[in-house]
């Protein structure tokens, strides 16, 4: 999962970006990216670390042009090397930067044409430099020194019939402009705004959430439709154009579910309202299943991202909502992290619990997923030292079962908790007195908005093994299993020698 914005405009970006980069951070902790664009030339800073970490004044000073990109990013496929740091770049033709979102589900077999039949070198294992890749090369194929927007759209459209997957990209192109395109379902998410510059001229910015949008005094227009692609050319005119036909409109649930921001709007929906219905629809079936004297004495969300769905769940229930674990906001998400000893590890240091709030309490706590289920326990187990009485969990989500291929890196399934064990196993693993999950049914009414939304569904293939672009095979599972489990994680990149990181000089690049 990773965060991607790109700016246009009639002044320096390098700000803008940082500062949409910064909004985008709950989307990407691992690296950090900017490329800028001025006189046929890119200016480019990436490296590993938090969006503050990578850039420092004398980076931004560096950062001229008033065209840039932006990336924040965990690795998902590929591995945690700086050398994966977005954005990727390319010399020919004319010189290409581009950012990604998502995930090529065959970017094994394009590696292996680009290699073979395209004459490409990649110079990383990941699928973004080879979607990079195969875009440079339907460019290139145009022949053309001057391309049109015409040209730029034909290209892209030949590059949508040969990847598959999600993906929400955003890149430059020395000499033309800015383009962004999205996957034909729509799964990633990518939203497009303007604004008026000083002298009064439109300023265009595309993101993967509003929030970056309107937090730089961006307008919203529209999320970019599934298929489409945008151009902003260098006289800053905007063009549009459905490159590959649209396939069914379905967006990643995880999004509503964790990984947006709440008050981000993603394909005209409120996520924020989105999880205030997780919570009703949470409250309802607790009373179903739990009946009116359920026992809960307060509830309790585990900080951020269920403290919506919390809030309201508590509400429903008449019960009190309390917050009783205080969060260190510099420690990074726990489930991304490899190994359970980390993870263990981090949640101690990441969440702090107020007694006073567990003191012989039946406390009712709220996530907003259970994953690998190291997290719920180290947390049931804070509750329990707290002084609770009885611990009950409550999931906004229904049990993540499948891997995720579509950009978020969710573990394999054997390190799914979910994954072969029935709700009363979950319970029990984990240590809750109960356990209750969202239905998927549902999740699915919670987040759809009918009323303002053209979505037509939902990628929920975490929950019910049903993967959207219908081309994910058992091999190909298999083939992830060995690229992101624990121990491939932990074995990290092998390379010559001891050599560490230097900047490696790329004509037409100045790296900073």
């Amino acid at each position: 999962m990773c965060g991607v914005v790109g700016v246009a405009a009639h002044e320096p970006v390098n700000q803008v970006l940082y500062d949409a980069l910064t909004v985008l951070q709950h989307r990407g902790q691992d690296a950090a990216g900017i490329v800028t664009m001025k006189d046929g030339r890119f200016f480019l800073r990436k490296d590993n670390g938090m969006v503050r970490d990578v850039f420092m004044t004398r980076h931004m000073m560096r950062l001229v042009g008033e065209f840039g990109v932006g990336h924040v990013r965990y690795p998902t496929a590929g591995t945690s090397s700086s050398a994966e740091a977005q954005p990727f770049y390319v010399n020919s033709p004319y010189g290409i930067t581009l950012a990604h979102n998502g995930n090529l589900t065959n970017a094994e077999k394009l590696a292996k044409e680009l290699y073979q039949d395209d004459l490409r070198h990649l110079n990383t294992n990941s699928d973004s430099e080879v979607l990079l890749n195969v875009l440079a090369h339907e460019i290139q194929a145009l022949r053309k020194t001057q391309p049109t927007p015409e040209d730029i759209f034909d290209a892209i459209s030949s590059m949508y019939n040969r990847i598959e997957g999600a993906y929400a990209v955003v890149a430059l192109i020395t000499g033309q402009g800015l383009i962004a395109f999205r996957d034909p379902n729509g799964i990633r998410p990518l939203i497009y705004g303007e604004r008026l510059s000083a002298d009064g001229r439109t300023e265009y910015m595309v993101a993967s959430e509003s929030v970056a949008l309107t937090g730089s005094g961006f307008k919203v227009v529209r999320d970019v439709k599934p298929g489409e692609a945008i151009f902003v050319d260098l006289n800053n005119q905007l063009h549009t154009r459905q490159c590959t036909p649209p396939k069914e409109y379905t967006p990643c649930m995880f999004e509503y579910v964790y990984f947006a921001r709440p008050d981000s709007i993603m394909d005209n929906i409120s996520v924020y309202k989105a999880r205030l219905r997780m919570g009703e629809k949470l409250a309802q079936k607790i009373r179903n299943e739990w009946g009116e004297d359920h026992g809960i004495d307060v509830v309790i969300p585990i900080p951020d991202t269920s403290r919506t769905s919390a809030m309201e769940l508590a509400l429903n229930l008449n019960v009190k909502y309390r917050e009783g674990f205080m969060k260190n906001r510099y420690i990074g998400r726990t489930f991304i992290m490899p190994g359970q000893q980390q993870r263990k590890k981090s949640v101690r240091q990441k969440l702090n619990a107020v007694p006073l709030e567990f003191k012989n309490k039946n406390v009712l706590l709220v996530d907003d997923s259970i994953v690998r289920g190291t997290t719920c326990h180290e947390i049931i187990q804070m509750a329990r030292d707290a002084g609770a009485n009885k611990v009950f969990f409550a999931s906004a989500a229904p049990p993540v079962k499948y891997p995720n291929v579509y950009g978020i890196d969710m573990p394999v399934r054997h390190e799914l908790i979910a994954a072969g064990h029935t709700v009363e196993e979950v319970r029990q693993i984990i240590g809750a007195d109960r356990l209750i999950f969202q239905d998927l049914d549902d999740l699915i009414d919670a987040v759809q908005d009918t009323k303002h939304s053209k979505v037509e569904g939902f990628d929920c293939a975490v929950f019910d093994g049903k993967y959207i672009t219908g081309t994910i095979t058992e091999e190909y599972l298999n083939y992830l299993q060995e690229q992101r489990n624990d121990k491939a994680k932990a074995g990290g990149v092998k390379v010559i020698g001891s050599t560490p990181d230097t900047p490696v000089d790329m004509t037409g690049v100045q790296e900073n």
